[in-house]
């Protein structure tokens, strides 16, 4: 063997292939115990942690474990510094190579878990791409680091890519953008598929969410196109998320209503919608003299969110106040204006005489 590496005896050259391989050995023999372990852990736990570090460890390959042997062992070889530099190069690069493959392992686990979990038509693309830029960046990444590892200058590649880069962000910065808003609606996820949700004036339920445009089918059947970054810029209003519906409406009383009806009607009205299950009563007050009314407001909670099941609610109150008025002889407020002829010893009226033209017609 001194004639290949001159100043190695055939005791270094032995001690040098032993240390390869054992330690090849003992890596791979940690890595089996490692992975029967995260087995055994991820099937007595519900989280996905151990799950995708699992999957990790099932992509370590022999050959890098190999790769990092060798350059172990010859640390016990005298090797000139061009064979050295090789050596070393060789095991950083097996490395790096490594580490991307787990990286895109877990990326992939990753995706795997969310598409199953989240699975809709919708969502998919969306996230096909960002795990798609994901990897992307991981590989990039790697072949990069390759690249300076043997010896190249990459800082000319690197601006060259950041030059083109931001070309291109400014020939597709709409695109981008919509694409970017795509995802965050994905992560952030402030509505789903099925959602009803206003923006502005238009509302309705989310019936698809994809890479460029979000669409809502409106109250009319219409289709609602939005485009998902001027989406995120608005304010959304997501009625399918609310815990209850608040609710108050207005009684109008015609005037004339006698004292002890007036007081009679906070009570009824309480009685009414507390003994409702679905509901908790807030308030019932005279809060104000209208110009042809006299004017009640009413507050209750809905316990539900469903838009339907809440105007059923509605409906059963107003008709059982509508019943309960009818009982106590109390008469619903109509709009009507009323002119009164005042009389000569009326103290408001006693301009009228003298206001009125000759030949009107009208006597007192």
């Amino acid at each position: 063997m001194d004639f290949l590496l001159p100043g190695n005896a055939l005791e270094d050259w032995m001690t040098a292939v032993g240390v390869a391989i054992g330690s090849t050995a003992a890596m791979y023999v940690v890595r089996s115990y490692a992975l029967r372990r995260m087995h055994e852990l991820s099937r007595r736990t519900a989280t996905r942690i151990d799950d995708f570090v699992t999957k990790m460890l099932a992509k370590t390959y022999l050959v890098f474990l190999l790769a990092i042997g060798v350059y172990l062992g010859s640390m016990f070889l005298v090797l000139p510094d061009n064979y050295r530099l090789i050596v070393s190069r060789c095991a950083v690069a097996a490395l790096i190579l490594q580490l991307a493959v787990w990286g895109d392992s877990g990326l992939r686990a990753w995706r795997n878990q969310f598409l199953a979990s989240h699975g809709d038509g919708a969502r998919k693309a969306s996230s096909t791409i960002l795990f798609f830029m994901m990897r992307l960046v991981v590989w990039t990444v790697a072949f990069l680091m390759m690249l300076d590892n043997f010896g190249f200058n990459i800082t000319t590649l690197v601006a060259s890519l950041g030059i083109g880069g931001i070309a291109v962000a400014l020939a597709t910065q709409n695109i981008l953008g919509d694409l970017f808003a795509s995802l965050s609606i994905m992560l952030d996820k402030p509505f789903e598929i099925g959602d009803f949700i206003i923006v502005g004036d238009a509302l309705g339920a989310v019936e698809y969410i994809g890479l460029k445009t979000t669409r809502l089918r409106g109250l009319g059947g219409e289709q609602i196109v939005f485009s998902n970054s001027d989406l995120l810029k608005s304010r959304i209003h997501n009625h399918k998320r609310m815990l209850s519906r608040r609710v108050a409406f207005i009684l109008r009383v015609a005037y004339g209503t006698s004292e002890a009806q007036m007081a009679r009607i906070p009570e009824m009205v309480r009685a009414i919608v507390s003994a409702r299950s679905d509901v908790d009563f807030e308030r019932a007050h005279f809060f104000r003299y209208g110009e042809w009314s006299l004017d009640f407001e009413v507050v209750y909670h809905f316990k539900s969110p469903d838009y339907i099941l809440h105007m059923d609610a509605q409906q059963a109150i107003l008709l059982e106040i509508y019943r309960e008025f009818e009982r106590e002889r109390i008469q619903f407020a109509h709009p009507l204006s009323v002119i009164r002829v005042a009389e000569p010893s009326d103290p408001a009226g006693g301009w009228l005489p003298h206001s009125l033209p000759r030949g009107s017609g009208l006597r007192h």
